[in-house]
């Protein structure tokens, strides 16, 4: 079994050594760019560890994982430009730094390139990788469409934002653990199993970015706290507080969040005291642990021993319980 330090570095290896082309430059600079921000890198990781889990050659794993990470990345790069987002990593992001018709020609590029990774699979498995890779890009736009449909919906309810993030981001970190039991030659029984339990983590995961997003330590988070607040985006936090408040309290919620004239950093500190008031925090640590807690009772029914699924869920309870 391969410890996690082992297979980072496997994977930044081959990051390192992946020929991403050269011209025209203009259009592969930007992924270049893009791809040298680092970032967790935590779906291949997720792919590799799946298939050193159930008994696989992770060599065999080792290019459809590197393409779900330029898949990411791709879906990142569009993401920006529909967010306007000046930032990604602490970075200018590709549309600011080039421009946005660049930034859109290279996000098409990089998921032609996550296309011709992922089809590097034993050609036996290919169909049944193509069909998992097809639905889980389809769902994850999915996602992102729902996303952008809630900025201008005034009747969104919690259950709504739920299916929006296990499309947007669990179902990428679920295709991941499969994708690495498929390759593996896990039964079909194991990879769905462990596909459910990415889906719970998936969401216990974004919860906690959202929780991160207006509780965290901004030293440790790694940038600005309240951006969530600020854009008025409809987060859990946001759409509990609106269902648990009442009387002055929903007045006062509702009127820091639509007036435009309040200062950014009154406005962030007002309404996360609201929060707390209400016990967003506690509620919102709650439910991330619920769904964690899914998560290990799905795991422990694939049937293989305890400590080959260490590794797996040290990384799982990191991602979970991570300040940044």
């Amino acid at each position: 079994m391969y410890k996690k330090k082992e297979l980072q570095d496997i994977i930044s290896t081959a990051f390192h050594t992946a020929d991403f082309h050269s011209a025209p430059s203009s259009l592969y600079d930007p992924i270049k760019y893009m791809m040298e921000l680092g970032g967790k890198r935590l779906r291949p990781l997720l792919t590799l560890m799946s298939c050193d889990m159930f008994g696989g050659n992770i060599n065999e794993a080792l290019a459809p994982a590197m393409g779900l990470e330029l898949f990411h990345n791709f879906t990142l790069l569009h993401d920006d430009i529909m967010d306007q987002a000046p930032l990604r990593r602490g970075k200018e992001t590709v549309f600011k730094k080039w421009n946005t018709n660049s930034a859109i020609l290279s996000g098409d590029t990089l998921f032609v390139m996550a296309y011709e990774l992922v089809t590097k699979t034993t050609p036996a498995l290919l169909p049944q990788v193509l069909e998992l890779f097809n639905d889980t890009a389809r769902k994850v736009c999915e996602g992102q469409q729902y996303d952008m449909d809630y900025e201008y919906r005034g009747d969104v309810s919690i259950a709504d934002y739920i299916l929006m993030i296990r499309l947007k981001t669990a179902v990428l970190i679920s295709c991941s653990l499969k994708l690495g039991a498929i390759i593996a030659k896990a039964s079909d029984r194991e990879a769905d199993l462990i596909y459910a339990f990415g889906e719970n983590l998936g969401l216990a995961f974004q919860l906690q970015d959202d929780y991160l997003d207006v509780f965290g330590e901004e030293d440790k988070f790694g940038k600005e706290i309240g951006n969530d607040i600020v854009t008025n985006k409809k987060t859990y936090l946001y759409l509990k507080a609106f269902e648990r408040a009442g009387g002055s309290s929903l007045e006062f919620l509702s009127k820091h969040f639509n007036e435009k004239s309040i200062p950014v950093k009154e406005k962030v500190k007002t309404i996360t005291g609201i929060y707390r008031e209400l016990q967003i925090d506690s509620v919102t640590r709650a439910l991330i642990d619920e769904y964690f807690a899914k998560a290990l009772s799905i795991i422990e029914q694939i049937n293989i021993p305890a400590d080959k699924k260490q590794t797996l869920l040290e990384i799982a309870g990191q991602m979970v319980n991570r300040e940044s």
